[in-house]
């Protein structure tokens, strides 16, 4: 913790005294990319938000439009719903899904356009009856109605 600020001394040099007493114990020394040069998206047009931006990236995570983060659920979920336990569950799935589909169609947020309509269940159903019968290697008999 540093020392507060004595008073009658002029911030300035008292902000300085601290910098030339860090530098004297060496606690400049050997900081991450000393030495390096700054990366080039600090040179480009200033951006409120660099630093989020460089946070999510040193994360590994990505915040997408409305728009695409519904596309990408949409997908995730019509795989879920082929990989689903029972027929009501994949039912649940897609008929979940479709109603923020419906939502974003009639609401769209800004951004780029959702390209997205709303599944047809019965389709999905009898896709993942298929899917079911196949990989039990039963030619075609219909999954659990649960």
């Amino acid at each position: 913790m540093t020392e507060r600020k004595p008073p009658g001394v002029p911030f300035e040099s008292w902000v300085d005294k601290q910098i030339r007493d860090a530098q004297g114990r060496g606690e400049f020394d050997r900081l991450p990319g000393a030495g390096a040069p700054l990366p080039a998206d600090v040179e480009s047009t200033y951006d409120e938000l660099w630093w989020v931006k460089r946070k999510l990236a040193r994360e590994g995570l990505a915040v997408l439009p409305p728009a695409l983060a519904l596309r990408k659920e949409a997908e995730d979920a019509l795989e879920a719903a082929y990989a689903a336990p029972s027929e009501r569950i994949a039912r649940k799935i897609i008929e979940d899904v479709n109603v923020r589909i419906k939502d974003m169609m009639f609401k769209p947020p800004p951004g780029p356009p959702l390209g997205k309509k709303p599944y047809d269940v019965e389709q999905v159903v009898r896709e993942w009856r298929q899917r079911r019968a196949a990989a039990k290697g039963d030619g075609g008999a219909a999954g659990s109605a649960v």
